[in-house]
């Protein structure tokens, strides 16, 4: 099985982007693991919220395929622990898909056409964070997941 992470616009801070890049390898032991980053949406200020939220999404949706399993990072989602994680994503991995795609949203989040095709959102906090602090947030815990399931001692309960 393939996890991807799709996110819209890139990450500008250098810092920030070596901390993603650096649990991006040490995520190529456990998994294939791809991040894809769809470019921000150009001349927005002529846009609307929802238009903009409509475009976004259009993006996205044309990423996926009916076959992936699409969960949307969402802060309305589900909440886990890190060990529940792990063993949600353990039975993902059962079921044999080939694609699990989880999803950052853009400034304004996702389109109704984007959560009407969405399998599940998980929330990664009640907090609001930039879409570049969370793709670390996720690739961390996506990590954090695999050395629980692993027995590794990355993880302290």
């Amino acid at each position: 099985m393939t996890i991807k992470l799709l996110a819209i616009g890139k990450t500008d801070d250098k810092d920030l982007q070596k901390l993603i890049d650096q649990y991006f390898n040490r995520l190529k032991h456990y998994c294939k693991f791809e991040i894809e980053i769809i470019p921000d949406i150009k001349k927005t200020k002529k846009l609307d919220e929802n238009l903009q939220k409509i475009k976004e999404g259009e993006l996205i949706l044309a990423k996926t395929n009916t076959s992936d399993l699409l969960v949307l990072l969402d802060e309305n989602g589900k909440n886990f622990t890190s060990i529940g994680y792990s063993k949600w994503l353990q039975k993902q991995m059962n079921t044999g898909m080939k694609q699990l795609i989880f999803v950052i949203g853009g400034p304004y989040g996702f389109s109704e056409e984007v959560y009407k095709r969405a399998n599940q959102k998980i929330s990664l906090s009640s907090m609001t964070f930039s879409h570049q602090m969370v793709r670390l947030f996720f690739t961390e815990q996506l990590y954090r997941a695999f050395t629980i399931l692993k027995n590794e001692p990355y993880h302290h309960q």
